[in-house]
């Protein structure tokens, strides 16, 4: 049963990556499974990390480093070096002594180190020295990848065969990026050569095959290229002979030349070509001279000249006969020439294929291959110290952009797609990328849920360009508009002049979210303003030029009357009548609304913030739920890496991303602003009499706080006090009307009784 690896993870980003802490962990890497990457595959350009390197892991040289690769890579990395932890430091230079010597690749690489290199087991051989040698021994004849190039050669004549296969077959590069031969490109050239000779010793033996001789390809040709129209033409005949009604439709309605005289035509095109070869009629023959299809006169003229005259002799017009004579002196070499074999050495010719058939080529490239490959331990040996020396320097790098994303989370180090920093609106963007295409790149990175600014890139000068795309995590979106300018610095800190040419708006705070609402509901009333303002301004202008325009009407001639123009507009009046009674009933509407608080004034500016909160409350809660899906995968994704976790970018972690304008510790001010705005005393009144007033709101509310600490003296009784008041009040006026009921009966029999007797 295999052991089982014991991985050790972290948690960054909303998810977890494994730890890269030790040379184990590079060894066993294909033990991980590949469902806890972070990325699967990323490209080898557009990322800031040594192109040789990638070069190098990638083994398929397809242009993108996948996981299987960089398996590989860490396996072979880790196997060829005694202390695999050795790998983590990163350093540029090995040691001889550190190589693992028990393996026989390892002792190729470690003999080469000391005895070419001269290195004692403690020295250092540096990343120069290694490149150095690798290019000076790539640049040899004799390298030993396999692979003759044809200045390997002594004599003309192998260099000749040489680039003759490289014409037939194409080219194998060798290390040094010369074009070459390998052993299996000089033995499929010569099997192709021998079959493309036997095939032809078939034709050279049978007379039928070629009847002109060399120009019976060229009487094939002709006739392959009208053979369909041609029977067309004469299956036609044969109908109109059969029914002469069917002439007409054989020719085609009229309708269609009249849609033809419509169009711009030429002699080939398409819709001359789709009409019958000649006029149809009840016959069998075919004028060679007149008559014939614009489209097709010309691929009749080369029959002729190619294949009638010399097979048949001089024509001017053809019969069903004459075509089937003509196909049939043709047939048997139509039949040797679908059987070809060999034809990738055709482009050299059958007299040439037998001149190096004839020859000892062969041989000879044999032997030299031989002797190039004889040279493939020193080849191991040169070109490996090279890949380890880059292996030793970058792989852990590289394990940590892609197994997980430690770089890009720690921010100790840059991650290697991150193209350096853009300063612009007083902030600073980390996470910028290059890009190729802003458009194709912003419809998949629009699903990342961050606020994207693609920017086109210069440096004046030297006439280098390129496009980034830049994160905004922190600050607002107010002053972000396509066409504002920033500086840009990349990793090697040279600065580009940058402009936003792209904006992809994404929600960049919770604060921005809150405000939004409002800042919409100004900046739609500013723009009408200016649109009111600008159409006033043109209607104006256009009043003036028609005026300054009217002709001045000769001495004595009376005025022309003004139009007639009624006193008022009734549908002016409606619509003036239904605003003031809609600003109306929304006053008196707020009145009612502040009423129900005429006991606790102190509760509106609660109140106000409540519906405050409830305006913003919707953009606040899409941002919210935006933030949290703000990830990192699509915008690398939309680079061609294949991320294969959720890289989120938090609020927080979004902060540390973008570095927004302060004040730095124990910065003072000196002069100040001359010509700074004075500041007015009113916000500052308003402010202290809001306070003011809310203070005595709260205190005066129907609690009677301030009734009570003053002992009645001062404030409004509270509300228990008052409704007894009110009460005794109400009980003392209804004593009164029923004493002044009582008291009226006893008065009226008073007066009464009073009345003297008649």
């Amino acid at each position: 049963m295999a052991t089982i690896y014991n991985w050790k993870f972290f948690r960054a980003g909303g998810f977890n990556q494994v730890v890269i802490g030790s040379g184990a962990d590079l060894a066993n890497l294909d033990q991980l499974d590949q469902k806890l990457w972070v990325a699967l595959a990323c490209p080898t350009t557009g990322v800031e990390f040594d192109k040789t390197t990638l070069a190098l892991i990638d083994s398929d040289k397809d242009g993108r480093v996948r996981a299987p690769e960089l398996i590989a890579a860490a396996k072979w990395a880790a196997g060829l070096i005694k202390n695999p932890d050795d790998l983590l430091k990163g350093s540029a230079t090995l040691k001889p002594s550190a190589i693992n010597d028990a393996t026989p690749e390892g002792k190729l690489i470690a003999n080469f180190a000391r005895q070419v290199l001269g290195k004692g087991d403690n020295d250092e051989v540096t990343f120069d020295e290694a490149a150095a040698a690798a290019a000076t021994f790539a640049a040899k004849l004799f390298n030993g990848d396999g692979i003759v190039p044809a200045d390997s050669a002594s004599d003309d004549a192998t260099k000749a065969v040489i680039a003759d296969i490289i014409n037939c077959l194409g080219t194998v590069a060798d290390v040094s990026g010369k074009s070459g031969v390998s052993q299996a490109k000089v033995d499929q050239f010569f099997a192709e050569a021998a079959a493309y000779s036997d095939w032809w010793k078939k034709a050279e033996a049978d007379a039928t095959v070629l009847p002109l001789g060399v120009n019976t390809e060229a009487a094939a040709s002709a006739v392959k290229a009208v053979k369909a129209k041609v029977e067309d033409y004469f299956a036609r005949g044969r109908l109109a002979a059969f029914d002469p009604r069917s002439v007409n439709a054989l020719n085609r309605d009229e309708k269609e030349y009249a849609a033809l005289g419509a169009k711009d035509l030429t002699n080939n095109h398409a819709d001359i070509a789709s009409l019958p070869l000649a006029q149809v009629g009840a016959t069998t023959t075919l004028s060679l001279t007149q008559g014939i299809n614009p489209a097709w006169a010309g691929a009749i003229a080369a029959l002729v000249t190619n294949a009638i005259t010399p097979l048949l002799g001089a024509k001017t017009v053809l019969t069903e006969a004459d075509w089937n004579a003509l196909t049939g002196k043709l047939a048997a070499f139509d039949a040797w020439n679908a059987g070809k074999t060999g034809g990738s050495v055709e482009k050299i010719g059958l007299a040439r294929a037998r001149e190096i058939l004839a020859g000892k080529a062969k041989e000879t490239l044999t032997a030299l291959i031989a002797k190039d490959s004889a040279e493939a331990g020193n080849a191991t040996a040169v070109i490996g110290l090279h890949r380890l020396i880059h292996y030793h320097r970058d792989l852990v790098k590289l394990c940590r952009n892609f197994v997980n994303f430690a770089d890009f989370y720690g921010r100790k180090d840059k991650a290697i797609f991150q193209a350096g920093t853009l300063f612009l609106d007083q902030r600073s963007c980390d996470l910028c990328l290059t890009v190729d295409d802003a458009g194709k790149h912003a419809a998949m990175a629009g699903m990342a849920g961050t606020y994207l600014a693609y920017c086109d890139c210069a440096r004046k000068g030297s006439g280098e360009k390129l496009s980034i795309v830049a994160g905004f995590t922190g600050g607002d979106s107010d002053n972000l508009i396509v066409g504002r300018n920033g500086i840009f610095y990349d990793r090697a800190g040279r600065d580009w002049d940058a402009t936003i040419t792209k904006i992809v708006d994404n929600p960049i705070s919770i604060r921005q979210a809150f405000w939004s609402p409002y800042k919409k509901l100004v900046r739609m009333i500013e723009e009408r303003a200016a649109k009111a303002a600008a159409d006033a301004d043109a209607q104006s202008n256009a009043q003036l030029t028609a005026v300054a325009n009217a002709p001045v009407a000769p001495a004595g001639a009376a005025a022309p009357a003004a139009p007639s123009k009624s006193a008022f507009d009734p549908s002016v009046i409606a619509l003036i009548s239904l605003a003031l009674g809609s600003l109306a009933a929304a006053f008196a509407g707020f009145l009612t609304f502040l009423g129900r608080f005429n006991e606790d004034q102190w509760k509106l500016p609660l109140i106000i913030v409540g519906i405050m909160l409830l305006i913003s409350s919707p953009s606040m809660a899409i941002a919210w739920l935006k933030l949290r899906k703000r990830n990192l995968g699509p915008i690398l994704d939309a680079n061609g890496w294949a991320v294969n976790a959720k890289a989120k970018m938090n609020v927080p972690f979004g902060g540390a991303l973008t570095g927004v304008a302060a004040l730095p510790p124990g910065a003072t001010f000196g002069a100040e602003d001359k010509y700074a705005e004075k500041p007015s005393v009113w916000p500052k009144v308003l402010a202290v009499a809001f306070v003011l007033w809310f203070v005595w709101a709260f205190l005066n509310d129907s609690q009677g706080r301030l009734y009570g600490w003053t002992d009645g003296k001062y404030g409004t009784p509270p509300l228990s006090v008052r409704e007894q008041i009110a009460k005794d009040k109400q009980d003392k006026l209804d004593k009164a009307k029923a004493a002044a009921a009582t008291a009226a009966p006893a008065a009226t029999t008073t007066a009464t009784n009073a009345v003297p007797a008649k």
